[in-house]
């Protein structure tokens, strides 16, 4: 059994009846739960499944989420391909709280490294809006990767704290996810070196007051009629009920709709609490009214891109393009002018214009279907090139001469460039398995 701090003890004991002493307690003599979530922007989920060899029992309260036992799920070439993410059964929990749809404005204030952010994304679609923040800058980075992997094209990552925010946002969004810093009582099985240092009462209070002064930015966010869901991974009254009561008390605009709290001695999971709130009144003097992101496209770089669409899709695409620098985007529909706000990703970055020629990045093949491309490498799990793709190594192939993108079962794993029957392989850097 982990060395529990004996506060945490006492206050459990307070918490829970006595006859659910001895199983709460009892679940960390075990291993953690581990889980993993299928993107169906990658498309049919079936098809997924058929190919995937890590799936468990399937987690009850997510479509797409399923247990596993594999141990290096980051390692396999479908993670790769952003087919799979992985993430805590138990976290799973409070995103679909929020009924995310197509077409809607959507914010996750405090989104790394990207569980809950990516699985609203996933509702979506690619229509609407999707805002992920991470004050951290570091961490907004690995928030980034992840949306590039997983191909979603209508996010925009930021990087910034909730006031600035709430400034440039006021009554903006229809849902709000805030997967508040907390405590981490619910991570003692799966970080328990970390999560137990880390823990103390004076953290639970300075969490509890910083929670609150979240939460007040994301209600001055939201929109009339719009959802918020709050979410903590710990037990802490403070931090959950508490918390929930005393932002009712605050925000009379506001009206709770539904309140849960999983605890690993009664569902199959690490533990997690999620609230979901309403908002019922305007308290603000004005709604936002942001300007529109302008188009700008020199004729070049569109003739540049326009060029390469021809020889590498199979139709022609209607994308808003937007130009900065060399650089061209795929904008989000309605997406806002970002200006004065630390921007990590909007929408799709597809490549750059040099010497007059449009040469695609990753994000641009994370981003398609191989149906929709002309020439395409689809490799088998058992294709020794796999492995060797994902090393950064050149690959024998026979295609026809240009750029092409590299898929395992369909789905894409990056970019190469075939000359005379090899494939140059345009995997980042940063991205490549070692050894």
């Amino acid at each position: 059994m982990y060395e529990l701090p004996e506060k945490f003890i006492e206050n459990m004991k307070k918490q829970l009846p006595e006859n659910e002493w001895e199983a709460f307690f009892a679940c960390y003599e075990k291993p953690p739960f581990k889980g993993v979530r299928l993107n169906p922007l990658r498309g049919d989920v079936t098809a997924m499944k058929a190919v995937l060899p890590f799936l468990g029992a399937p987690v009850a309260w997510e479509e797409n989420g399923y247990y596993t036992n594999a141990e290096k799920v980051g390692a396999s070439p479908y993670h790769f391909a952003g087919v799979v993410y992985s993430q805590e059964p138990s976290a799973m929990c409070a995103a679909p709280l929020l009924e995310a749809q197509e077409g809607e404005k959507v914010l996750d204030l405090c989104s790394a490294p990207g569980g809950k952010g990516t699985q609203l994304a996933c509702k979506m679609n690619g229509k609407g809006l999707i805002v992920l923040n991470e004050p951290i800058f570091a961490r907004a980075k690995i928030l980034s990767q992840n949306v590039e992997r997983l191909g979603i094209k209508n996010a925009v990552v930021t990087s910034e704290y909730p006031q600035a925010l709430a400034k440039k946002f006021s009554g903006y969004f229809d849902k709000i996810m805030v997967d508040a810093p907390c405590s981490g009582e619910g991570m003692f099985r799966k970080n328990a070196d970390e999560a137990l240092a880390e823990w103390s009462e004076e953290n639970i209070a300075l969490c509890a007051t910083r929670q609150k002064e979240i939460l007040d930015c994301a209600v001055e966010m939201l929109a009339v009629g719009g959802r918020l869901a709050y979410s903590t991974c710990t037990f802490a009254e403070a931090e959950d009920e508490g918390q929930v009561r005393e932002f009712l008390e605050a925000h009379p605009e506001m009206r709770l709709l539904r309140q849960e709290k999983l605890y690993p001695h009664k569902v199959d999971g690490e533990g997690h609490f999620a609230a979901l709130f309403e908002k019922v009144a305007r308290v603000s003097e004005w709604d936002c009214r942001l300007k529109s992101a302008k188009q700008s496209v020199t004729s070049n770089g569109e003739r540049a891109y326009r060029d390469f669409e021809r020889a590498f899709f199979k139709e022609k695409f209607a994308f808003r393009l937007y130009e900065n620098g060399g650089v061209l985007y795929e904008l989000p529909e309605g997406v806002f002018d970002w200006k004065g706000l630390q921007v990590l990703r909007v929408g799709v970055r597809l490549g750059e214009v040099k010497n007059g020629r449009f040469e695609p990045c990753h994000a641009l093949a994370m981003s398609v279907n191989a149906d929709a491309c002309k020439n395409v490498l689809d490799l088998s799990a058992d294709d020794e090139r796999v492995e060797k793709y994902l090393r950064g190594e050149t690959l024998a192939c026979d295609l026809p001469n240009g750029w092409c993108l590299t898929c395992i079962d369909g789905y894409p794993l990056g970019l190469g460039k075939v000359v005379g029957g090899t494939l140059k392989n345009h995997l980042p850097k940063g991205l490549r398995k070692l050894g």
